[in-house]
């Protein structure tokens, strides 16, 4: 029988892949910490369900690599807010 912990790092993984999720999404979504969903998806699951943890971390790889576009849009819509061009 699947312990807690396995079971949520699966339902973390599910998450990610079904939504492209980025850690903080999830996190929110399930109420834990972004540390232990990163935990549970890059650590746990590779030991019960390696093809699931592999995919997942393809989503979390391409989030990572996209985040600073994200954080850029970010800045450039909160200072054209400020200054009313936006």
């Amino acid at each position: 029988m699947k312990d807690y912990m396995e079971e949520r790092a699966i339902k973390a993984a599910h998450y990610i892949i079904e939504h492209n999720a980025t850690v903080r999404q999830t996190a929110a979504s399930m109420g834990i910490s972004k540390s232990t969903v990163h935990k549970d998806v890059t650590e746990r699951l590779l030991k019960s369900d390696k093809e699931l943890a592999l995919k997942a971390r393809q989503v979390l790889d391409k989030n990572k690599a996209e985040r600073h576009i994200r954080g850029g849009m970010a800045t450039k819509d909160k200072y054209q807010k400020k200054n009313g061009t936006g």
